[in-house]
């Protein structure tokens, strides 16, 4: 990544302001290596513009549409993938192309096949890739089609939030392959990674398992947000107070949480708050939590919706599937796939549904 914007605007200002870095410019470097290296997503692309040519400088306005993930993470996820030389990889969500750049160095750039949704960003990742020695596939298309042509894949790593899991990228999973995506909601709180697998035999497997952070949200979502004001109303407003609960379950226990997300949906945590508080944005209902010390804990609530007795319903039902952190994936012929849990009575799932608009359709 030669080049990377940095946020010169405080989060809540008006228009954003950002600075767009490069590292030719000696006085850029260092200030981008600690971008780069920071352990946060990094812009690469504003308001859709072309990443190549362009001159450094300040953008005020409009949105970052294209980004880096968390390296840690990338990291991750790459090593979750199990990699190996002769592979034939399919990258869907091209970005800065570091997903790319590793599968061509670990698996031979011939077999790699990259695609974004964004001309500029593939035309710029074709020169970056070639800059390294590498001459993979490099495509602009919906990625969550795939690529039936050069299907079927061994390995298929998306690089961007989906509402389930594409079937066509399914479809085109190679016996023995492996298929990573996060699967997330129109909150940015619990996300999920869904590892896909299908045995020698042609089978499919899959395992939905609530993660710490997941990729971003991919094309169509409206994302939920808490405004500097609702934050601030959440941490001091008053509103009906009840004494003497149970805790809820830790943040940690992130496969409570995820079932909450997706049958409950419409909340986002403050994760700034030293303790509880979730909002739902669309309605303006709220809730906070304060530990009494004694396993107890005080719960203040506002508006319409009962945020706090949803946090009580799902954790039961949560409990008596067995407090799962994953959850597997179930598919049938007709493309329909569910999140299960426990069995019987003490079953606990959802369906993974695809709520976005129709791409080309007004939003």
């Amino acid at each position: 990544m030669p080049q990377a914007y940095v946020r010169r605007s405080a989060p809540d200002e008006t228009p954003p302001r950002w600075e767009l870095l490069d590292w030719s410019v000696p006085e850029d470097r260092q200030e981008l290596l600690r971008l780069l290296y920071s352990g946060d997503s990094v812009a690469v692309q504003h308001d859709g513009e072309p990443l190549l040519g362009r001159a450094r400088g300040t953008r005020s306005g409009g949105a970052m549409t294209s980004m880096s993930s968390v390296m840690g993470m990338t990291a991750g996820l790459l090593q979750e993938l199990h990699l190996e030389p002769g592979q034939r990889v399919l990258d869907v969500g091209t970005g800065a192309a570091v997903t790319a750049a590793v599968a061509c160095f670990v698996s031979g750039d011939a077999g790699v096949v990259t695609i974004d949704l964004d001309e500029h960003v593939a035309s710029a990742a074709a020169a970056r890739l070639a800059d390294l020695g590498y001459r993979p596939t490099v495509m602009t298309g919906d990625g969550e089609a795939g690529r039936p042509d050069r299907a079927p894949h061994d390995r298929v790593f998306v690089s961007f939030a989906v509402p389930l899991v594409p079937p066509a990228l399914v479809e085109q999973l190679a016996p023995q392959g492996r298929l990573l995506a996060t699967v997330g909601t129109s909150s940015p709180s619990w996300p999920a990674l869904a590892v896909i697998t299908k045995t020698a035999q042609g089978r499919v497997e899959g395992e939905l398992r609530a993660v710490e952070f997941g990729h971003r949200a991919g094309w169509g979502w409206n994302r939920l947000s808490l405004s500097a004001a609702f934050r601030e109303q959440m941490a001091t407003a008053e509103g009906v107070t009840m004494r003497r609960h149970c805790l809820p379950p830790p943040r940690e226990a992130r496969g409570f949480w995820l079932a909450l997300d997706r049958l409950r949906p419409g909340l986002v945590r403050n994760f700034g708050a030293e303790h509880l508080q979730i909002g739902a944005p669309e309605c303006g209902s709220w809730v906070r939590v304060s530990p009494d010390g004694d396993g107890m804990c005080s719960v203040t609530e506002f508006g319409p919706r009962a945020i706090w007795h949803e946090i009580e319903q799902i954790a039961a039902r949560w409990r008596a599937a067995g407090e799962p952190d994953a959850y597997r994936i179930e598919f049938d012929a007709d493309g329909m796939q569910w999140a299960v849990a426990g069995s019987g009575r003490n079953k606990l799932c959802w369906t993974l549904r695809d709520e976005r608009p129709v791409k080309g359709s007004p939003r």
